[in-house]
């Protein structure tokens, strides 16, 4: 039975507007199909996980009190983050995560959470607390050179800048900034986005994108998902669009 193995780091301090049903319908994907997902959850005090040994490392959004107390605990993995996705793991970032991937994170109070510095960009709070991207949003990607669209819900004050490789254009909402062209961050295998609700369970044709691309590198050999029927869902996106 093929498998693969998933992180889900610190479900406790990172789960806002669902996060957690990311990986449930990764789970029910495979199930569906006769393979087995492999679920282990981290957070601050549990033993160091070994990043390079799991197909898939997902983290989801939090506020700021949450993300600047993590950000201690994660730093400390920095290398082995590196590492692992020089070597192929795949990373799925969300929100806050998406953040704390980025060189840093500046509140509204001027405070700098300091981020892993993996990537590029940064992020910067606006100093009007209400003013926020927040609402429906609808982006069009690139999966296996078919364009997509991708549908979810966006709620954050952060400005994000320096993205030299957006996860898709913006056709509703807003994007890293407030009326931005570009949403996200997408390369090789590292998608981090600001996309809520959660985003696998509205979006089948995404979650099967993930999980082809962790099983090709983990078996070495092409394989074809059998097809499920996303006919509910496909009807819940039409009327959704």
């Amino acid at each position: 039975m093929k498998e693969l193995k998933i992180l889900y780091l610190y479900p406790d301090l990172l789960e806002l507007y669902g996060d957690y049903g990311n990986i449930q319908v990764l789970r029910y994907r495979l199930e569906q199909r006769g393979m087995k997902a492999i679920i282990e959850p981290y957070s601050i005090g549990d033993s160091a996980p070994y990043f390079k040994d799991y197909d898939l490392v997902f983290a989801g959004g939090g506020a700021d009190q949450e993300q600047s107390i993590l950000a201690q605990d994660l730093v400390q993995y920095k290398t082995e983050i590196q590492e692992a996705i020089t070597n192929g793991v795949f990373f799925l970032l969300i929100c806050g995560a998406y953040q704390l991937f980025g060189k840093y994170y500046k509140g509204v109070e001027g405070n700098i959470i300091p981020g892993l510095e993996i990537f590029d960009y940064y992020t910067e709070a606006i100093a009007d607390r209400k003013k926020r991207c927040i609402g429906n949003i609808i982006i069009e990607t690139e999966l296996n050179g078919k364009k997509t669209k991708v549908i979810g819900f966006e709620n954050h004050g952060g400005q994000t800048f320096g993205i030299t490789n957006p996860f898709g254009t913006v056709l509703l909402g807003n994007g890293n900034q407030f009326c931005d062209t570009q949403e996200g961050f997408f390369k090789d295998n590292v998608i981090a986005t600001y996309l809520h609700g959660p985003l696998l369970s509205k979006n089948p044709e995404l979650a099967d994108y993930i999980l082809q691309t962790c099983l090709h590198r983990k078996y070495q050999e092409e394989i074809i998902l059998s097809p499920l029927n996303d006919n509910f869902e496909n009807k819940c996106r039409e009327q959704f669009i």
